[in-house]
């Protein structure tokens, strides 16, 4: 006979009932109970990829009017308004769990939260558009595919068109740079430059070690995230290890060597000090990301306003129509 205050084995409290959904692969939708420490990193993340997405766009804009040609022109007008596209997906995603989307822009504008330190590096060159399609994006694509099986329903369905157009990011920043490897002396030295310059931030873009990484071991047991940090960082750099021999050039790393007895390639030292002083806030483009995105907000608030008064007026006459169809 079960002894008094004893729990029935039948019995299961929300949290194990939770956990088991997350265990068999059970997608967690809006409307189901969740621990509030789960919404609330999934608040937190979800936020910072909106943010991402919506900041990645300035390094590259700021080359759509100085594209070379035409057709590199409308290739690059394309992929920002792609970026601006994940950018709204995400915050619908994560409106879903009850956070305003002017509370997520409030705390950008604020500095209170994050986005990737990775756009906070200038674009100098045109080179730089092509290596950050092919690093950065490419990054992006390794952190994100595992992300369209993630255990919160909206972030994972959100993935899958992401996913898709980042894809073809890569694929555009990839052939810009081999073009310009097999160009003149002077567009093959440009390309090499902005591999110099870009290729240590995206190795970081995965985030801090996973000995330092105080949210990772939580995620992965909730299925937000599928692999660690540093699996994810050890993929990126074999990837691009193969890849840049087709460029002909080289990665800025002189302790890359294939380990044969690990199957991956060994890689140098990471500058963290580097990555928490960009994280901090004192990277080299940092208030002026910040400074243009407050900006736009500011002037588009005759927009917002406009938009608001015509629905509004829009519902108004939607009721008056109703009574009089009534009367």
């Amino acid at each position: 006979m079960q002894q008094t205050g004893e729990k029935s084995p039948n019995v299961f409290s929300l949290e194990e009932q939770f956990q088991a959904k997350i265990d068999n692969d059970v997608r967690i939708e809006p409307k189901d109970w969740m621990p509030e420490s789960y919404r609330k990193t999934l608040i937190r993340q979800i936020g910072q990829h909106a943010h991402s997405e919506i900041v990645g766009m300035l390094p590259e804009g700021n080359w759509i009017t100085r594209a070379p040609s035409l057709k590199r022109k409308a290739i690059l007008l394309a992929k920002v308004q792609d970026e601006a596209g994940h950018g709204l997906y995400l915050y619908s995603a994560a409106e879903t769990l009850g956070v305003g989307r002017d509370t997520m822009l409030e705390e950008l504008h604020s500095g209170k939260a994050k986005y990737s330190s990775i756009f906070n590096y200038p674009t100098i060159s045109w080179a730089d558009i092509g290596a950050i399609g092919w690093l950065v994006d490419g990054a992006a694509i390794l952190n994100q595919i595992p992300i369209c099986r993630c255990s919160y329903g909206p972030y994972a369905r959100a993935m899958v068109r992401v996913c898709k157009e980042e894809s073809f990011h890569q694929r555009q920043g990839f052939e810009i740079l081999l073009t310009l490897a097999n160009g003149s002396p002077e567009q093959r030295a440009m390309a090499q430059d902005a591999i110099n310059r870009w290729y240590w931030p995206a190795v970081m873009m995965f985030g801090p070690s996973d000995a330092d990484s105080t949210h990772s071991a939580q995620s992965m047991q909730w299925k937000i995230k599928r692999f660690t940090n540093d699996e994810l960082r050890q993929r990126f750099v074999d990837m691009i290890a193969e890849q840049v021999k087709v460029l002909g050039l080289t990665v800025p790393d002189p302790d890359l060597k294939w380990n044969e007895a690990r199957g991956h390639y060994d890689f140098g030292p990471i500058n963290w000090d580097e990555f928490w002083n960009v994280v901090k806030g004192n990277g080299p483009c940092n208030k002026q990301r910040l400074n243009a995105r407050v900006k736009a907000w500011e002037d588009g608030a005759w927009v917002r306003e406009a938009a608001l008064a015509h629905a509004e007026k829009k519902a108004a006459r939607a009721v008056q129509d109703r009574e009089m169809q009534a009367a």
